[in-house]
């Protein structure tokens, strides 16, 4: 999902946000950038580096924006999939984060995020 440009388009961001255009080397070492339309305002980058690739279970990669809040920090995201009886569970994990207020946005953020992801799935 994360490895395939077109898709992820289509599902990743905050409700009301879009993905303008991709760049993806997935491979360990390999390296990520995308641009984000918010719903208002001017467009931003998100880059970082993959640390684990395990299709299609497991993608794990440093998360930052190109040009931070003075509270943002790099990060690391840990995204898994995991087969439950019929179901697929995903899990996310991102940290560390510097304040309650950036932690509770990107809680937000997953949360729409995933919840775009199963529509896109389930279509």
């Amino acid at each position: 999902m994360h490895a395939e440009p077109d898709l992820f388009t289509q599902w990743f961001g905050p409700k009301g946000f879009s993905v303008r255009s991709t760049e993806f080397d997935v491979r360990v070492g390999g390296g990520y950038r995308f641009w984000m339309q918010p719903p208002d305002g001017e467009p931003f980058a998100i880059s970082g580096d993959f640390r684990e690739v395990d299709p299609p279970v497991r993608l794990v990669y440093t998360f930052l924006y190109d040009d931070p809040d003075p509270d943002d920090q790099e990060t690391v995201v840990t995204f898994a999939l995991r087969g439950v009886n019929t179901s697929t569970e995903v899990t996310v994990e991102q940290r560390p984060f510097t304040t309650e207020q950036r932690l509770s946005l990107h809680q937000q953020g997953w949360s729409d995020t995933l919840d775009r992801l199963e529509a896109v799935l389930l279509a």
